[in-house]
């Protein structure tokens, strides 16, 4: 065979390569089905994300990271260089107003904030060298989501459900309950460049019960279902042909897209939203028994519930209480007291049903605070410094990984950046963060960006 016969031959293939190449082997693989199961690129040891976001920046210093030299020099000034921060000025060294205890095998050091969650150290991985590029809420937040503090980008959720698909195909993969619409609001868990069905669908809202929140009409008591089929068999007929005039139109193709999920929906969304099967026992095991636990125990009880039936990831939001810049001893008390008990029982419930192990619990804010004073009782935001911990779906339980300088303002130790969060996170899940890309506007866009490392030290 000649040199020209081969590539004459061969030219089909060569432009199936160029195609693949192209459009991405991802990209190519999910507009056949956006939502369907893919592998993952390599085993994975977790199938699912529950991440527990406490929007405001919990103080690192009075939460998971002792620092007994901050009650040593009280009242002292900081005895080296500030970073830039929000406010023009913070004072001296404030000490934590709660005590300090090792719990577990572990040893590891948890407050008196959080009674419940200290005995379940065992099972966590605490991150304690986080730090991030912004120290403005907006910014943080959207670094923490989408892995960019300027632009927008596509939400953690929607990257890993446009990587792996959802498990269910009567619910979407990504589902976030009462998030917040401040700071970023709905870019924290759109779907930016990827297609529509990837973004995050919102239950309910900052400000709303949870009691109250629900998936917008998700029931139809007028019209029969086979009737419903038939209306929207027709308008899917229009909104194709409209497609086959116009060419590829990413707003139409993801309405088309939604009209399909919602009919299914509503054969299973209800039932999941309703927790009146759960039994006495579990409702008792999340606080819904206890006015102070009962709102954030709902989210946390509907997290569990929708990732046990294959939704890919699930965010639940204590939005927004965790800023204080005063009224540090009182408000974080509060806080802290709202989410304890919900968050020790969704790790108890969800090791005791086997779903631990291949679930990955993610707990953390945008950023943490100053061990320095702002007023009297305050802590100003700190990105250079925090505390996120991880538990179940591949890492290593028990483990205290990273640490901060001798008072909590700088990581200087196993540093971890957001990027590096977002590509060991991906990681556990199966995926490469470099290989794990979407061609948009003439280049390949991933969640890490040109940035990250997977954090090995903390994988079991």
């Amino acid at each position: 065979m000649t040199r020209r016969h081969l590539l004459h031959s061969a030219s089909a293939g060569f432009g199936s390569l160029a195609l693949s190449g192209l459009l991405g082997l991802e990209q190519a693989r999910a507009a056949a089905d956006p939502l369907a199961v893919r592998a993952p690129h390599f085993p994975a040891r977790a199938k699912r994300v529950i991440f527990l976001f406490m929007h405001g920046g919990p103080s690192q210093v009075d939460t998971f990271d002792y620092k007994p030299l901050l009650k040593r020099d009280h009242g002292k000034p900081l005895p080296f260089a500030r970073p830039k921060v929000v406010s023009s000025e913070t004072f001296n060294l404030l000490q934590s107003p709660w005590a300090f205890k090792q719990y577990g095998q572990s040893g590891a050091w948890v407050s008196s904030l959080f009674p419940e969650l200290s005995k379940c150290v065992d099972d966590i991985c605490f991150v304690k060298s986080m730090y991030g590029s912004n120290s403005r809420h907006g910014g943080a937040l959207l670094e923490l989501h989408t892995g960019s503090d300027t632009f927008i980008r596509p939400a953690m959720g929607s990257w890993i459900t446009y990587g792996l698909g959802t498990e269910n195909s009567n619910m979407p993969g990504f589902l976030t309950i009462c998030p917040t619409q401040s700071h970023g609001g709905a870019n924290n868990f759109g779907s930016a460049f990827l297609p529509a069905p990837y973004a995050g669908t919102a239950i309910g809202s900052v400000g709303i019960p949870a009691r109250d929140a629900r998936i917008p009409f998700i029931s139809n008591t007028e019209t029969p279902r086979p009737i419903q089929r038939k209306e929207i068999d027709y308008s899917q007929k229009l909104n194709r042909q409209q497609l086959a005039l116009t060419g590829p139109d990413r707003a139409l193709e993801g309405r088309i897209e939604s009209f399909e999920l919602a009919f299914r929906m509503q054969a299973e969304a209800p039932e999941l939203q309703d927790l009146g099967h759960e039994s006495e026992a579990t409702k008792k095991l999340y606080g819904l028994d206890n006015p102070i636990t009962e709102d954030f125990g709902r989210q946390c009880l509907m997290a569990r519930r929708f990732s046990e039936k294959g939704v890919r990831f699930v965010q639940v939001s204590h939005t927004y209480k965790w800023d204080q810049h005063e009224r540090l001893k009182r408000d974080h008390a509060q806080n802290a007291a709202e989410v304890d008990i919900p968050i020790a029982g969704l790790l108890r419930d969800l090791k005791s049903r086997g779903l631990l192990e291949d679930t990955l619990v993610l707990w953390g804010g945008e950023f943490g605070r100053t061990p320095t004073a702002q007023g009297s009782d305050g802590r100003d935001h700190n990105p250079e410094a925090f505390t996120m911990w991880m538990a179940g779906g591949g890492v290593k339980p028990g483990l205290s990984y990273g640490a901060t300088d001798d008072y909590g303002y700088y990581s200087v130790e196993n540093k971890v950046h957001f990027h590096d969060l977002h590509a060991t996170i991906l990681h556990l899940l199966g995926l490469d963060h470099l290989k794990l890309t979407y061609r948009y506007a003439g280049r390949d866009f991933r969640l890490t960006d040109v940035h990250g490392h997977v954090v090995k030290g903390i994988l079991a």
